[in-house]
């Protein structure tokens, strides 16, 4: 499949940034598995450029995505987590949510601390990011530069691109699904049709919800749930 001016001017932009910021330990890529960290694995592999690529579990992926990053990019580093969603739920006195994404700090955040970190943060999925994040990120408090190669990229470039080059991509999206995230993230707003498709998801989620209620009435803690099942109804409400 060719590819068009826009896109090829992309690729460019994006390899020549890479090949500019290449530091001597190499890249710290960090890889989900969404079409975004596909696109910008192959980047870096078509750059030359130095990197080891790194996968963070979050205990919460679906069982799609883990398997598609198993047997698609075996080379991949998996990074075990320091404790799971069921743990950290009770640990925490409450469910994760929009305001208190809590889990993303333990399972996504922090990655390649002092290394030159590659993401495929793009502006084109949410105005937060449009506006907060540039093509090079510095966090003087950790020593971490996060550079960004695909950024302005859009949808359909990052499509174009994983089908020009025939890449893999995991068989969600062939079935609807237009952004790939942990099962119950407080960001998705079909959480509950969500839950219903990985039913062992969801009673792993009522399972942590009963934990956490014993354990704020451990410690002498009101709460306005009696069950774990009214825990869920309200987690996805809001």
């Amino acid at each position: 499949m060719s590819q068009n001016l826009f896109l090829r001017q992309s690729i460019e932009s994006s390899i020549e940034l890479l090949r500019m910021m290449e530091p001597e330990d190499g890249y710290y890529l960090a890889f989900s598995g969404g079409k975004d960290s596909v696109a910008l694995y192959r980047l870096a592999e078509m750059s030359g450029v130095k990197f080891d690529a790194h996968y963070h579990i979050t205990t919460v992926d679906p069982p799609e995505l883990v398997k598609f990053i198993r047997d698609g990019y075996p080379t991949v580093l998996r990074e075990q987590p320091k404790t799971s969603m069921w743990k950290l739920i009770p640990q925490k006195l409450m469910p994760p949510t929009r305001l208190a994404r809590y889990c993303c700090k333990e399972f996504k955040e922090g990655r390649g601390e002092g290394r030159v970190v590659l993401m495929g943060v793009r502006s084109a999925e949410s105005p937060r990011r449009k506006k907060s994040w540039k093509l090079i990120n510095p966090c003087k408090t950790k020593g971490t530069i996060k550079i960004n190669p695909i950024l302005t990229w859009t949808d359909n470039e990052v499509w174009e691109f994983i089908r020009s080059e025939n890449l893999p991509y995991c068989s969600l999206y062939d079935q609807g699904f237009k952004r790939l995230g942990c099962v119950g993230c407080p960001m998705n707003y079909h959480r509950a049709e969500e839950l219903e498709r990985y039913p062992k998801y969801k009673g792993a989620y009522l399972r942590a919800f009963d934990a956490m209620l014993k354990e704020r009435e451990r410690r002498g803690l009101t709460t306005k749930w009696q069950t774990a099942e009214e825990v869920m109804e309200w987690w996805i409400s809001r």
